[in-house]
């Protein structure tokens, strides 16, 4: 077994340190196994060094079978303020919060004592929706936890190349268990089975009214399979009735809206950059981890070179606080749309652009967008940066190792 590497992931204690101490709740989401249990344990550490005495910090993991009883909110509010019975400030660590029916209310409450800082984490974007968004409009802040960054992953393997990182990156996963055990096939294929599994369990048909496993199954093969192509549910649901599994639009769209709640897939909208709009046909749908996407389609998948690359850049545009969309300008399509207040990049995506025609098509439809933000082109060729007309063209690696 290789030495376990403790990565801190500081960016997103950056984000914990910027908002402690503000009347917000800190709610961290992502899928599970992401790091954010770790992330919480790791902050409160920080707070211990910084003076905090051990008693001001309560953490519960509600996962925890001892803590069965505080899963009922009223007996978990209870708990809370019988162990913050003194003054001072209080930091309050709630994990996996939506394990607890009616969270809702014991936080609202919990909000209201002006010496409670609390932090939840989620592992299911619903936490964010209906009472709770009510409740707690403009009150609480979300930070959105992925797993591990090529940049991340290399603080595990050093002695690598980009090509060989990146390599291992895509052959085995991105979630942090990758830096406590073999990194063989046989290992991760059982581990990431198990979380799959575990995902589906917990997270999707424990909250959707349907219990058809196998279509759910064959709905995540569909979607693993069409990453970076243009998808509807009419055309996954006429796919799988095809293929053998009779389903219908309404039941797709249900365990669809599942996968992406649990952070499974990340669905992304098309924007008319002509029209000025956002169109409601034909999204696209990116897998938060690529190593889920090969246990479940099979080494082969590994020979979709581009569409692989692409995913990596969507889930590293996300980390980088962009909010991203998928373009289109007239017949022409364009990979990545991606502002962050002010600012906006566009991005073409492509394992290869030595053939000049492949080149001049990767380029076409950045050439017609009429404004002046930056435009860049990513690919995997290992050649010198280059600019073509105003569009950087730039090495995909060294872009994700960046910053």
């Amino acid at each position: 077994m290789r030495k376990k590497v403790v990565l801190e992931r500081e960016p997103y204690l950056a984000e914990l340190d910027k908002w402690k101490d503000l009347p917000f709740i800190k709610i961290v989401t992502g899928v599970r196994r992401c790091g954010k249990s770790t992330l919480l344990k790791i902050f409160a550490q920080r707070l211990l060094k910084s003076g905090v005495r051990p008693e001001q910090i309560i953490e519960i993991n509600l996962e925890d079978l001892a803590n069965q009883r505080l899963t009922d909110y009223q007996e978990l509010h209870r708990y809370i303020l019988e162990r913050a019975s003194n003054s001072g400030e209080y930091y309050i660590f709630l994990d996996e919060i939506q394990q607890v029916e009616n969270f809702q209310k014991a936080v609202d409450s919990l909000f209201l004592h002006d010496n409670f800082d609390i932090y939840l984490t989620g592992s299911n974007s619903h936490i964010l929706s209906g009472e709770l968004a009510t409740l707690l409009t403009g009150r609480y802040v979300q930070i959105e936890m992925l797993p591990l960054s090529l940049k991340e992953f290399k603080k595990a393997f050093p002695d690598k190349s980009a090509e060989e990182l990146y390599k291992l990156y895509l052959s085995t996963t991105s979630f942090p268990f990758i830096l406590e055990v073999p990194s063989e096939s046989e290992f991760l294929d059982r581990i990431l089975d198990g979380l799959y599994n575990t995902v589906v369990v917990k997270d999707i048909l424990s909250r959707v009214q349907l219990r058809e496993p196998t279509v759910l199954t064959k709905l995540t093969r569909f979607c693993f399979d069409s990453v970076g192509n243009r998808v509807s549910v009419a055309k996954l649901a006429n796919s799988m009735t095809s293929a053998g599994t009779k389903t219908d639009n309404k039941t797709v769209e249900k365990y669809l809206r599942g996968l992406i709640d649990a952070f499974v897939f990340y669905e992304v909208d098309r924007w008319d950059l002509k029209g000025k709009e956002l169109l409601k046909s034909l999204k696209k749908y990116y897998a938060v981890d690529l190593g889920l996407r090969r246990t479940l389609l099979g080494s082969g998948s590994l020979a979709d070179v581009g569409h692989l690359l692409e995913n990596v850049v969507f889930l590293e545009l996300k980390r980088r606080g962009y909010k991203v969309f998928t373009g289109k300008l007239d017949e022409f399509e364009v990979d990545f749309v991606c502002t962050n207040g002010q600012e906006k990049i566009y991005i073409q995506v492509a394992a290869s652009v030595r053939d000049e025609e492949v080149l001049r098509r990767e380029l076409r439809p950045l050439l017609r967008i009429q404004d002046n933000f930056p435009k860049y082109l990513l690919t995997l060729d290992n050649d010198p940066k280059a600019s073509i007309d105003g569009v950087h063209k730039i090495n995909a690696l060294d872009w994700l190792l960046s910053e």
